[in-house]
């Protein structure tokens, strides 16, 4: 199959793009960067601006499927007023134009596979929230609404839409583990607030698995939840690595530190939504790590 990706050199860009070509597939590549695309072996780039223009027309002759993940960081760069609107007009902006690029060719792809997050629930205590759950409120939540809102109106093209809503993805390649190793190992890791927020983890590998069962998978249509069953607070998390690690975690950040220190931003951290991977499940598929200690303990290369 010929698959499209957007975001294919952030984190899971390059893993699902990894694993597709290691399966046979065919694929393209749309990016900023399309020189850091192509590193990729068997993977052919075009410039795209997701937020100022339609994608290339030569990017899609054959395609038959997409896969977006095409997206400013959210954790890049504190949220002033400047950074929320890069943050939006890269997903809502972006999708847009990703939808037109498909309404303009001749031959639609059979399937849209966007990327969305848990952060389309807000913060939400201890609801349980599965993919029929209400979106919640706040910058992230308006975000991710539009996000999905922008990527839906390819069915209006005869396009199967699928939106994974990514929780917090262990890989020590990037993302929150790698950042946290150092301070765990050094014994300064702790909890964030009051540690009792849930805390919607999933290892590199059971994301990249969501998002090739949502592309293979015609029963994966609307929303899919990319997190572990295991879930767990963010105490729990923390204990959990610190042990990994043969480290104590004494230093838990204050809710009120957090805050002066990431202003808005502490939202990402200090947010709880305790959110089950329903569709994942009853769709079939199969978690490698539905549990925290073996996903740790694998990532970290402990017996």
């Amino acid at each position: 199959m010929k698959i499209l990706i957007t975001g294919v050199t952030g984190l899971i860009g390059r893993s699902v793009c990894q694993s597709l070509i290691n399966e046979g597939h065919q694929v393209v590549a749309l990016s900023r960067r399309p020189l850091a695309a192509t590193d990729l072996a068997g993977v052919s780039a075009f410039r795209w601006e997701a937020v100022a223009e339609s994608p290339p027309a030569a990017g899609w002759e054959g395609v038959e499927a997409v896969i977006h993940l095409a997206g400013e960081p959210v954790a890049g760069a504190r949220w002033t007023e400047e950074q929320k609107r890069r943050v939006r007009d890269s997903r809502a902006k972006g999708s847009r134009n990703l939808v037109a690029g498909i309404r303009a060719t001749p031959r639609p792809p059979k399937v849209l596979v966007s990327a969305s997050a848990v952060g389309f629930y807000g913060d939400r205590g201890n609801e349980i929230l599965d993919e029929s759950s209400t979106p919640g409120s706040g910058f992230l939540s308006e975000v991710c609404l539009d996000w999905e809102t922008e990527a839906a109106r390819a069915r209006e093209l005869g396009v199967r839409v699928a939106f994974v809503r990514t929780g917090v993805t262990l890989s020590l390649s990037g993302g929150a583990l790698e950042k946290m190793l150092l301070p765990f190992k050094l014994g300064l890791g702790g909890r964030l607030g009051d540690g009792r927020q849930w805390f919607p983890w999933i290892h590199i590998e059971d994301i990249v698995g969501i998002f090739l069962h949502a592309l293979m998978s015609p029963a994966v249509d609307g929303p899919i939840n990319g997190v572990a069953p295991g879930i767990v607070t963010n105490e729990e998390f923390t204990r959990e690595l610190a042990a990994a690690l043969n480290r104590p975690a004494f230093f838990p950040v204050p809710e009120l530190a957090l805050r002066v220190l990431m202003g808005e931003m502490a939202e990402v951290v200090t947010a709880s939504q305790r959110v089950v991977p329903h569709v994942a499940l009853d769709t079939g598929y199969r978690f490698k790590y539905p549990n925290l200690r073996p996903a740790l303990h694998a990532l970290l290369n402990l017996t």
